[in-house]
Parts: C-alpha cells; sequence; structure tokens
C-alpha cells in the first residue's frame, strides 16, 4: 500500500472520524546535488577554457575571448538542452527511442560520405560555426534504444532474446564510428552499452564473453593501421618517443607535474602558450594540473566521483526499468569518458581524443552531455519520497 492511500484513522464504533492524514511530496537531495556537481563542473570549465585558450583565441582572432565566447553560448544551449530533458516526461523520451537511432545512424554514415576532417578523422557535419558531431548524438540514442529494448522485453523471453538487437545495434554504430576513425567514441559507446546490460542483470559470464570479443577487436583495430600502432607504442614509452607520437603525452605529464601541490595559478601555466597541443579540448585537464596543482585536480577527480556516485543512487532508486536503464548508461557514460580523457592526461591509458564532460571546449559533446545529464536529473526529480503529515489538532 503505499503512501497515497494511508490515513491516519479509520471512523470508530463511536461514529468520531479521525483525521485524514495529508499526503506531502519530497524531493530526493539527490536532485539537488546532482544539479549542483553539474554546475560546479560547468563553471570549472568555463574558467579553464578562457584559461587554456586565451593565447590560441588572440593568435587565431586577435582577441583572447573567442573561444570562451563561444563555450558560453555553448553552455547556454546546453542548460536548454538540460531543462528540455528534465521537463518533459520520459515516457516521451522512451517513444522517440528508435526513430532518434534511425536518424544518428543516418547522420554517421553522412560523416563517411561528406564529413568534415581534422586530426586525420571526418568526426563533423556542417562547416564554420554551424557543425555537428553524429558520433555525440550516437550516444544518446544508443543508450534510450537499448533501455526501451530491455524494458519493453522485461518478461519475455531469455537474455539472448532481450540482448540481441541492442548488441546488434550497437555493434553497428561501432563499426560506423571506428571507420570514421574515432576509437574513444567507440569505447564510450561499449561502455554504455555494457552498463545497460548489467544493470538489467545479464549473468556475469555472458559480460565476461562479451568484454573479451570486445577488448580482442580493439586490438586488432589499433594494430592495423600503423598510426594508431605507433600512438600505442608511444603510450608505453612516451619520452622515447617524445619528438613525434608521444611529444602531446610528454607535454600533458610535463604540465601536470609543474603544477605541484598547488599549482601555478589560473592562467599562468605554459601549457596554455603552445606547449600543449588541444590544451583547451582534450587535454584540459593537463593546464588544470598545471595551474591548480594537485589539489584543484583532486577536486575535478572528487567532483566527477560524486557524479558517479549520485548517478549509481539515481539508478538505483528508479521507478521503472526504463528510467533505471538510463541512468545507469548515462552515470556510465561520463564516468567512462572522465576515465578515458583523464587517464589519457595522467599517462595510464593511450591518447584516444576524448573531451572531458562539462569541461572541454566544444559544441556537439556539451549541449548532448548536458541533455544526458537532464535526463538523469529528470529521473532524480521524479524519485520523491511521499510522506504522511496529519493535521493539527482541533484543525
Amino acid at each position: 500500500m503505499t503512501a497515497t492511500t494511508i490515513v491516519a484513522g479509520r471512523l470508530r464504533r463511536s461514529g468520531r472520524r479521525e483525521p485524514v492524514a495529508a499526503v506531502q511530496h519530497v524531493y530526493d537531495p539527490t536532485y539537488f546535488l546532482l544539479v549542483a556537481l553539474v554546475g560546479v563542473l560547468c563553471i570549472t570549465g568555463l574558467v579553464m577554457v578562457l584559461s587554456a585558450s586565451a593565447v590560441a583565441s588572440l593568435r587565431s582572432f586577435g582577441t583572447p575571448w573567442s573561444f570562451f565566447e563561444h563555450q558560453v553560448v555553448y553552455l547556454v544551449l546546453g542548460i536548454a538542452s538540460f531543462a528540455v530533458a528534465q521537463r518533459v516526461r520520459m515516457g516521451v523520451w522512451q517513444r522517440l527511442a528508435r526513430p532518434l537511432l534511425i536518424v544518428s545512424a543516418l547522420g554517421l554514415m553522412a560523416v563517411l560520405v561528406a564529413g568534415r576532417s581534422a586530426g586525420g578523422a571526418a568526426r563533423w557535419l556542417g562547416s564554420g560555426s554551424l557543425q555537428f558531431q553524429p558520433s555525440e548524438l550516437a550516444k544518446l540514442a544508443l543508450l534510450l534504444f537499448a533501455a526501451d529494448v530491455i524494458a519493453r522485453r522485461e518478461d519475455r523471453g531469455n537474455w539472448m532474446y532481450r540482448s540481441v538487437p541492442v548488441l546488434v545495434a550497437g555493434g553497428l554504430y561501432v563499426l560506423l564510428i571506428m571507420k570514421q576513425p574515432d576509437m574513444g567514441t567507440a569505447v564510450v559507446v561499449c561502455c554504455i552499452v555494457a552498463a545497460v546490460l548489467f544493470a538489467a542483470g545479464m549473468p556475469l559470464r555472458s559480460m565476461i564473453g562479451l568484454g573479451l570479443v570486445g577488448g580482442l577487436g580493439g586490438i586488432v583495430f589499433a594494430v592495423s593501421a600503423s598510426y594508431r600502432a605507433a600512438r600505442l607504442t608511444s603510450f608505453i614509452n612516451p619520452f622515447a618517443h617524445a619528438n613525434s607520437t608521444g611529444y602531446q603525452s610528454v607535454q600533458g605529464l610535463i604540465a601536470l607535474g609543474a603544477g605541484h601541490w598547488t599549482g601555478t595559478g589560473i592562467g599562468q601555466s605554459l601549457a596554455s602558450w603552445g606547449y600543449l597541443p588541444n590544451q583547451y579540448t582534450d587535454f584540459i585537464f593537463a593546464v588544470i594540473g598545471q595551474e591548480a596543482g594537485f589539489a584543484g585536480s583532486v577536486v575535478v577527480l572528487g567532483l566527477f566521483i560524486g557524479l558517479a556516485v549520485v548517478g549509481t543512487r539515481v539508478a538505483w532508486h528508479a521507478p521503472t526499468t526504463f528510467e533505471s536503464l538510463v541512468a545507469a548508461g548515462v552515470t556510465a557514460w561520463l564516468s567512462a569518458q572522465a576515465v578515458i580523457n583523464i587517464g589519457a592526461v595522467a599517462g595510464v591509458l593511450p591518447v584516444t581524443g576524448v573531451p572531458l564532460p562539462f569541461v572541454s571546449y566544444g559544441g556537439t559533446s556539451l549541449v548532448i552531455v548536458m541533455f544526458a545529464t537532464g535526463l538523469l536529473a529528470n529521473i532524480a526529480r521524479h524519485s520523491v519520497r511521499e510522506t504522511a503529515v496529519l493535521p493539527a489538532a482541533g484543525a
């Protein structure tokens, strides 16, 4: 019996009616903690993008504010997408899962035909300031599709019946993303699918088998091209390739080490002067390490750990299977990107070009990540506690 049907008393034999309890809806504090964590990360991103990009912006556009102004616009759009995602009922997003999957698949195929190349990969559609990265939308679409399929088939068939559509869609998406090529995003997609299947209760033996197959496929892909094999080799010993494939990793490690305990101060890093490639995108954590030191780096790490804990709590307390799986997928998405990005900067993972959520400069990535976090907030916002409140005596 739910709290909405509980009353404080019944009619007694005397005929006197006992007061009926009013139901008070109380938001779970998890929602407010989630919003606070995301807000702090976004503000951190704005400050660090300005600090890391000012010199590059001055050289390219004659003003230190260009990249920062773009990031402000992206954040405003991201906040709007967050608001929409948390306000619209989750049932609407569930109905849009399959159309969104088709649209994002067409976008991934369009990139292979007419995509704009940068850094050896074709990942964007459009030109100038109007560019869109379909692989970011693909993460969201695949997550919603996976959660929808498993939720609809929850009480029907065995695990093969429930998981095959998800695995087929995920495999096709990974192949399309690898063709760009974008191995980092492909790994994040695999993490999202794995998290949804794990949260749905897929047997551990099957999960391990899928992990081994995916890992073997990733190794084969990594060594199938000379530049990817060279990047893997330089990851193992970047200082041996400091003037070639290991240059970015070495400069990132130097920037992190130069920050010591408290950093050089915001805007005072040498990495921002062009010594470190992609200093305001994929390697912005190195600038954080140099300017805010070990202490600042730990704070940023703590924010992402807090986000992972909050997301797990939201998934655990979600009112429906679909919402629980969406929350688990979003949490895995944000956590995987943070681990891959920070791991690459710290030299414990290969460099794959994955941005740091909420912090790295970028348009599509920030807007889509904010939308996904809005879905998480939507679920947390409706996971309310209902408490019975008795009226005062004599009322």
